[in-house]
């Protein structure tokens, strides 16, 4: 299995979409909108049409921390697209660019006003800090929204969570009365009272792994040392 999906001591382990290295390498090349903006912002400084100011200097500086972050982010993802830092510091790189921008949009067009033009209201510079505020939210949570995806095996039982939307499912090896693999991914959860539950790994990175993990740990949870009583078990395949 591959180590990047392994759970910590005890904890619960991440489980990644099967398409997870292919939708972080299209996130990365999705920042090519932010580095639009920059080349938007600079290129009438660097033709002489804009003034160069202390924010100009700040844009020019988080633009290439911008860049440098970009290509580290491309050369991380090629290696182990499933390792997340703690702060994604390209989306906070992201952020500021359109902060930056929202600023420079605003103050130009509030000098205009001062200098006698007409009163406007102008939306694209509450559109870049709108986007610059979910960039932020997106740095500092990509990590939790990776792990509403998880397999926490632990002596009671087990709990999963397969997508990231709705509630995890939380059994007890008190309460099932059997489990067998249903198919390469999936597996089938037979309760005391009659009520069942599928669980696929089918969408996920390695997803007959986990399922063989999840049945090798029902093994020991369900028949422990052998002497369970009769029916009440794992079916084999």
């Amino acid at each position: 299995m591959d180590t990047v999906t392994s759970p910590a001591a005890g904890g619960p382990a991440t489980l990644y979409h099967r398409r997870h290295a292919r939708q972080q390498f299209a996130k990365t090349l999705g920042h090519v909108g932010p580095a639009v903006v920059l080349l938007l912002a600079i290129g009438p400084i660097v033709a002489g049409a804009e003034p160069f100011t202390w924010s100009v200097v700040l844009e020019f500086a988080v633009g290439a921390a911008y860049l440098v972050l970009m290509v580290r982010e491309i050369r991380h993802l090629r290696h182990n697209p499933f390792h997340r830092e703690p702060v994604a510091w390209l989306e906070l790189a992201a952020a500021a660019i359109l902060a930056l921008e929202s600023y420079h949009i605003w103050h130009r067009h509030h000098l205009a006003e001062l200098a006698g033009g007409p009163h406007r209201v102008h939306t694209l510079p509450w559109v870049y800090a709108a986007l610059a505020v979910v960039y932020i939210v997106l740095a500092f949570r990509m990590k939790q929204l990776d792990g509403r995806r998880f397999l926490h095996l632990h002596p009671d039982g087990f709990a999963v969570r397969t997508t990231r939307l709705g509630p995890p499912q939380e059994l007890r090896w008190a309460d099932i009365a059997a489990m067998e693999p249903a198919g390469p991914t999936e597996v089938l959860v037979r309760r005391h009272d009659g009520q069942t539950h599928r669980i696929s790994f089918a969408d996920l990175h390695e997803g007959a792994v986990h399922r063989d993990r999840l049945l090798d740990h029902a093994r020991t949870g369900l028949l422990g040392d052998g002497s369970g009583e009769a029916g009440v078990g794992l079916r084999g395949e």
